[in-house]
């Protein structure tokens, strides 16, 4: 069923932006999560470790073992999380829910300083709203107190003991079986139903996609060391034929997914944002246009909501709100699009990314690192982002699917507040192999370069701020690796000029992203000293840790560029504007405007693509004005610091 919540309230022109230091917001919000504190680590069953767990609740509730590590593993991939609670609270290798705090908190984009709009033709758009609170919880967030009253076991054993959380898993879907009139049969392909209820969609769209995900697991089977160490193991049945007639009589509701710019093989309804005037010559929440005719799509970008599904659904349809293209929900990976492809969105915080963007938000918080996502809904992220890489010609690498904290700021004043999501706890290297086209060791001629590609699960940097500032975060695995000044841990971090222009030291901080590097982003090499590599960054060489034996980056090949031979150093960009000469009449010529950083000479940073400087111009409701501008001047996009910027070809040589 659908839950209802709050309408916002106080959304006047006077708005405020996300702060990148919006710690304390999703801490409010994750610290009474779901009452009890994570235990240390979670128990298992004593004989064959969580293997044995799925063996023993398969018997003892009569559910077939293969269908328990399925549904398991698109919640999970079977991990225990240590007793913590993922992003719309739920426990355990089988993610049950129990989420009675889980609706109040600051969507990131109604948080800071940074114009998520991003463009100097009309005012900053900061909006003000108030967060939903005290609504009706779905069932979809409340599994663990059914499964509570199924088993008889205590909810703090559920939510901490990963045997009984598997156990609780198991009496729900018993319980799905029986409510569908269904025997329980010791044949995996008499649950579909089961399993489609299993997922806590309302619509039958929604727990088709995550029935036929789980049968896929099925057929093809997995294998994996869980994070407590334990391998676990489902076999595959590449002959299994779930009977898909099951779910007709689950009685669920039919979403409609006409309108909308989606795979087949997700679950997607279109959910539109407003395009509304409301006086002043204010409007919102987005831009008509028409791409890829007018102008390319060449970003896809990443964001989390820092929100929950229901909270932030409300907020992109308000008109005086911000937009992004596209929410996906965590518990089923259920897609939810508000903005055409054609149309641009107002999400990045830069607006020549904006407009050759599509931004996708997933339900998450950057600064809990324990509020994890669930595999369906990386899956779900994945088969979205191939179709709209297919569409469009966008290739499939971090210079083109890019986090929200890859983004640069447009100006100098605009870097420290720039978002910093989906932050240092999303898998790209796990999100690229779901994209089919995982990270590894290239080869070849061309510039000597390293790809940034620590080991998850391994790779644990000390982040601090999650709760309080200054105080360690949950050790937990992450994507990013640390820079530092010299080939030692003691030295001093890199610094950041755009971030700091005071000249403050760079931190440790969960949002502080002046001295760090991300899974898949490829930097020039600039030296080794033992166990460490250094890379040119933000025009400094910098230094990281890459041990033989845990490697946090590979070599690669590809092109990079160096100041042309004659010059001592040249200027930066965070947009790739056109030259003035470019702009018809009526056109405001936008300025080029160098950031703080500069290139030196002898330094090389890998490249992207080479464009031409493009500006759409789109200041008005009314789209007659509205003009893109495309000059010809040439830049080319690089990996310059933990954000993605821009050089001119003019200032430039290509190596090789």
């Amino acid at each position: 069923m659908h839950w209802s919540v709050t309408e916002p309230q106080g959304t006047t022109r006077h708005r405020r932006a996300r702060r990148t230091a919006g710690a304390v917001a999703s801490a409010a919000l994750l610290l009474p999560l779901l009452g009890a504190a994570p235990s240390s680590s979670a128990e298992e069953a004593p004989a064959n470790g969580l293997q044995g767990a799925f063996t023993a609740a398969a018997a003892e509730y009569h559910v077939p073992s293969s269908v328990l590590l399925a549904v398991s593993y698109l919640q999970s991939r079977w991990d225990t999380h240590a007793g913590a609670p993922s992003v719309t609270g739920g426990y355990g290798p089988m993610h049950l829910t129990d989420a009675r705090t889980a609706i109040a908190g600051t969507p990131h984009h109604s948080d800071g300083t940074e114009d998520a709009r991003g463009d100097s033709s009309r005012a900053a758009l900061t909006p003000d709203t108030a967060v939903p609170t005290n609504a009706r919880l779905p069932a979809r967030l409340k599994t663990l107190a059914k499964a509570a009253d199924l088993t008889g076991l205590p909810a703090e054993r559920l939510r901490t003991d990963a045997a009984a959380n598997v156990a609780g898993g198991a009496a729900l879907l018993a319980a799905a079986q029986r409510d569908l009139g269904e025997p329980l049969s010791d044949d995996p392909a008499d649950w579909y139903g089961a399993v489609a209820r299993f997922s806590g969609a309302d619509d039958s769209t929604t727990a088709a996609t995550y029935a036929d995900d789980a049968y896929d697991v099925m057929r093809t089977g997995e294998s994996r060391i869980t994070d407590t160490g334990r391998q676990v193991t489902l076999a595959a049945r590449p002959a299994l034929s779930p009977d898909t007639a099951q779910l007709r009589r689950a009685g669920l509701r039919t979403a409609s997914a006409d309108g909308t710019e989606c795979p087949r093989s997700v679950s997607c309804e279109w959910i539109p944002a407003p395009y509304e005037e409301f006086g002043e010559g204010d409007y919102g929440n987005h831009d008509l246009g028409d791409r890829p005719a007018s102008q390319s799509i060449k970003y896809i970008v990443i964001h989390d909501t820092e929100g929950t599904w229901d909270g932030v659904l409300n907020l992109v349809q308000d008109p005086t709100y911000v937009s992004w293209n596209y929410t996906l929900r965590s518990t089923d990976g259920h897609i939810a699009q508000h903005v055409k492809a054609k149309d641009v969105a107002w999400h990045a915080g830069n607006w020549y990314i904006n407009a050759k963007s599509v931004g996708l938000e997933h339900e998450g918080f950057l600064t809990a690192p324990d509020t994890w996502y669930t595999e369906e809904m990386y899956r779900a992220s994945a088969r979205l982002v191939r179709y709209l890489a297919r569409k469009y010609d966008i290739p499939l690498d971090r210079q083109h699917i890019l986090g929200h904290d890859n983004v640069p700021g447009p100006t100098t004043s605009t870097i420290p507040g720039m978002h910093t999501d989906p932050g240092p706890y999303w898998d790209w290297q796990h999100y690229f192999t779901l994209l089919g086209h995982p990270f590894h060791p290239t080869y070849g001629k061309g510039a000597d370069l390293v790809t940034v590609l620590p080991d998850f699960d391994a790779n644990q940097p000390v982040y601090t701020g999650c709760v309080t500032k200054g105080e360690p975060c949950t050790a937990h695995g992450s994507s990013e690796v640390r820079l530092y000044s010299q080939p030692d841990e003691n030295a001093p971090l890199i610094q950041d000029i755009g971030l700091y222009p005071k000249g403050d030291a760079s931190t440790t901080g969960v949002n502080d992203v002046a001295s760090r590097v991300s899974t898949g982003q490829r930097y020039a090499l600039a030296g080794r000293d033992g166990d460490w590599t250094a890379i040119w960054y933000l025009g400094q060489k910098a230094w990281f840790e890459n041990p033989r034996k845990q490697p946090t980056a590979v070599r690669a090949s590809g092109p990079a560029v160096t100041p042309k031979e004659g010059l001592a150093e040249i200027p930066v960009y965070g947009r790739a504007y056109p030259e003035k000469e470019a702009y018809p009449a009526g056109v405001p010529v936008q300025a080029v405007s160098p950031l703080p950083y500069k290139i030196l000479a002898g330094q090389r940073y890998a490249a992207g693509d080479k464009v031409p400087g493009e500006y759409f111009y789109a200041p008005t409701f009314d789209t007659t004005p509205h003009r893109v501008v495309i000059g010809t001047d040439l830049y080319y996009e690089i990996q310059f610091g933990h954000r993605v910027e821009f050089v001119r070809a003019a200032d430039v040589d290509l190596v090789p």
